[in-house]
Order: structure tokens, then sequence, then C-alpha cells
């Protein structure tokens, strides 16, 4: 099977990974259509697990590939996944300024970026789409990577989108379902959740065309996705898990997240 995979186009492999990650986010949001509330204790448990996972797969699957691949260059190997790291985080916050969004769990007087008129609902919409973007870049890139016959690269990015697709799926519902104690519709809430995730196919396709277009911009385009990724966690994620008690239960959360995914990247990848 992995010889079959292997000889497809990476970015058709990196479109039906990002389509993945997206139906994992879409199944967390219908939790919504069995419970109208989420616990705050669970709520924070999974932002925590989500937050380890995409920690993990930051080092293990972006970084150190990073690093490896730029071995040529001797004690100066660590260049390329610095600035790309760097410049991730840049970006990503290049982008919270220019957006108006507002994050979990805040009152819509917290919103971020510029001044808007648009509703408490779009603005949540927005917070997590933005995020989702590092996310759809990572996996494109990962699957950019892969050259035909390359099965070791193509069961890493497999693992990637693998791990992704599991910190998205209590994403999806740490949207959804608030969004219905606010007082939308099960079908709304279900809507604007998965609608969260619509841009990780779409960067993940961006992300590896550009990696197969100027292949020697790899180490960079993987440090910076990993980049965009910590500045989520460190930003928006960790935070949040932390806000209304529970700080021990989303701590051991994201440590378990960090290994399920250091185990999946080393055993499978």
């Amino acid at each position: 099977m992995l010889g079959t995979l292997s000889t497809l186009n990476p970015v058709f492999l990196a479109l039906l990974a990002g389509l993945f990650t997206w139906g994992c986010t879409a199944a967390g949001a219908a939790l919504v259509f069995f419970f109208k509330n989420l616990d705050k204790k669970m709520a924070n448990v999974m932002l925590g697990f989500a937050a380890g996972v995409m920690i993990a797969a930051s080092f293990w699957s972006l970084i150190a590939p990073a690093i490896e691949m730029s071995a040529h260059l001797g004690k100066l190997s660590f260049v390329p996944a610095l600035v790309g790291f760097l410049l991730g985080g840049a970006f990503l916050r290049l982008v919270d300024r220019v957006t108006p969004h507002l994050h979990l769990g805040m009152p819509v007087t917290d919103k971020e970026g510029p001044k808007t008129h648009l509703r408490k609902t779009f603005l949540l919409v927005l917070s997590i789409t933005i995020h989702n973007i590092p996310e759809g870049a990572a996996v494109g890139v990962a699957f950019g990577a892969v050259v035909a016959g390359q099965h070791e690269l193509l069961i890493a990015a497999m693992v990637l989108a693998f791990g992704i697709g599991i910190q998205n799926f209590p994403e999806g519902a740490a949207v959804s379902i608030p969004l219905r104690g606010e007082g939308f519709s099960r079908t709304k809430s279900f809507w604007y959740g998965q609608m969260s995730a619509i841009v990780e196919p779409i960067f993940a396709v961006i992300g590896a065309y550009l990696v197969i277009l100027v292949t020697p911009i790899l180490p960079y385009a993987l440090s910076f996705a990993a980049g965009a990724m910590i500045f989520v966690v460190i930003e928006e994620l960790i935070p949040e898990s932390q806000r209304e008690g529970s700080t021990d239960l989303a701590t051991a959360a994201t440590m378990v997240g960090f290994s399920v995914m250091m185990m999946l990247d080393v055993a499978l990848g």
C-alpha cells in the first residue's frame, strides 16, 4: 500500500491529508448534536491534550527533520531551523494583528486585531481558523517532502497528519459546543465548528506545492510550520486550558498529548 501511495502526486496526498484533518474537526464539532454544554474541566483537558500533541509534532515531525536536512552545513545546521521557526512565529503574530478575532472563553470586549463590528460568533471562528493555518501548512510541507519511493518520509507525513487529526477532534468540540451554549442551533454550531478547519486542506496544498516548486526551502518550510504551531500553543491553547481552575488536569493532559504524539512519531515515523 505504501508503495502505491508514494507514487502519487505529493500535492494530491497533501490534499487528502488536509481533508482528513478537516474531517476530524468536523467529527469533534458533531458532538454538539449530543451535548449542549461542555464541562470546563473537560474543555481544559481537551485543549491541554491538543497543546501537547502540537508541541511534540513541532519538534519530532518538523524541527528535527529540518536540522537533519541541513547536516551539510556542519555546526551551522541549526540555522535553517532557527530562521524558519522564528519566521513562523512572526507570521502568526502578523496575521493576529491584521485579523479581528476573539479567543475562546473571552468576553467580546477582549477581541484582538483591528476594530470591527463582527458578531462574537464570527470572531471566535476567525480565531480558530487563523490558528488552523499552520496545521494545514505543516501537513502540506511534510507531504511535499515525499519523493517517490521514500517510504520513511511518507510514513512520517502520515503520522503527522494523524497526530494533527487527533488534536483537531477536541478542538472541533471546543468550538461548536460553546456556541450551542450561547443559544445557536445545533446545526449552526456544527457548521461554524467544522468551518474553522476549512483552511487546513487549502494550506496543505499550498505548503506541498511551494516545497515541490522550491525544494531548497524545505528545512525552512518545516521549521516555519513548527514556529507557527508553537505560537498557537503558547498564545492560545495553554493559556485557555489553564483558566478557571483544573490547572493540574490540563497540565497532565498536555503531557499525555505530548507523549502520545512522540510515541507515534518515533515508533512509526
